[in-house]
């Protein structure tokens, strides 16, 4: 139970300093992990966003109205429903995500580069189980 608090800990730590390296400081980590649910999965409903965020679809009506008046998102018709809109990241999101993940890899390079041969070596090796883990 040791090992697992421990890496529970790392873990929580290194998210929430990657979190803060962050291109626009304007926009809130639940915005950006909407942009980033988007550039992963593609346009999705606003329900669907918020199945995928866990929060309540008010709350996911919300960030994307945000994210729409910040140019970051459009709604689209729904190519089934047209009672439903689809929410599309613009080339602005694009962008900015791209940014964002250059400065947290260069940010995380930097650390990881303090690590000796052998270190690097293990955190290498537990990558993918921690991918695994993080999509279980």
């Amino acid at each position: 139970m040791a090992a697992v608090n421990s890496l529970r800990t790392a873990v929580m730590r290194l998210s929430r300093r990657l979190k803060h390296q962050r291109v626009d400081e304007s926009l809130s980590p639940t915005e950006m992990s909407v942009l980033g649910t988007l550039a992963r999965c593609g346009s999705a409903t606003p329900s669907e966003l918020a199945r995928k965020e866990h929060v309540q679809p008010p709350s996911m009506t919300r960030i994307v109205a945000m994210l729409e008046a910040k140019g970051l998102v459009r709604l689209e018709p729904h190519p089934d429903d047209r009672r439903q809109k689809t929410v599309t990241q613009t080339e602005r999101a694009e962008s900015m995500l791209a940014a964002s993940r250059e400065k947290r890899n260069a940010w995380l390079a930097e650390l990881a580069g303090r690590l000796d041969d052998d270190e690097w070596e293990r955190l290498r090796a537990a990558a993918p189980v921690l991918e695994k883990l993080a999509h279980s």
